[in-house]
């Protein structure tokens, strides 16, 4: 290698190693396209409003107590829409990866202005109202949200693997769409197991 190369190698070289020292201050200076991910955040938490104790072995006439919550993370304030609804094991979710909602009719519903960057968050009371078990399969017909009764008729069967009569409130997030000016679902949807037992 000559001497003319040489200095080409080393200017090259200190001029990598000057942009890989600046790249921490040059971010916090240039925005660069795309920017930060927009996204919303959608969770559901126990009685004491921490990822646990969920209400699992329910029983007809009990009340149950859950939280449900959401973030708003997309750049500016967001109109949501969270449907709440119910299912057996064999009913379907939504679809994530063709972005539809579950096709059961929602039962309770909850709409909310959230800022970007802040959180929403409200209990959410249960009870299974009536419900017949028989030797094989479980019959739940009316359950409350929130004090308010619903008819949902939804019939499980004994699952002998994981030995109960299974269920899911689950929660699904929509988003208002300004252009279309509906709400849209918005990919998001949380859950929790229920086990019928008495």
């Amino acid at each position: 290698m000559n001497l003319e190369e040489c200095r080409t190698v080393f200017a090259t070289g200190s001029l990598i190693l000057m942009l890989i020292v600046a790249a921490p201050t040059l971010s916090l200076i240039v925005r660069f396209p795309g920017g930060i991910e927009r996204f919303s955040e959608l969770w559901v938490l126990g009685p004491d409003l921490m990822a646990q104790e969920y209400p699992f072995n329910i029983q007809v006439n009990s009340t149950y107590n859950i939280f449900v919550g959401m973030g708003n993370h997309m750049g500016a304030s967001s109109y949501y829409l969270l449907d709440v609804k119910f299912r057996n094991q064999t009913q379907p979710l939504p679809d994530t990866l063709n972005s539809k909602p579950s096709p059961l009719p929602p039962l309770y519903e909850y709409k909310a202005f959230v800022k970007d960057g802040e959180t929403w968050e409200k209990t959410l009371k249960f009870s299974v109202l009536e419900a017949l078990l028989c030797d094989d399969s479980a019959f739940v017909s009316r359950i409350s949200i929130n004090d308010v009764v619903f008819s949902v008729n939804v019939s499980a069967k004994w699952d002998s693997e994981h030995k109960g009569f299974y269920y899911q409130l689950f929660f699904e997030l929509w988003l208002y769409n300004l252009t279309a000016r509906s709400f849209q679902f918005h990919n998001r949807f949380v859950w929790i197991w229920l086990n019928m037992t008495v």
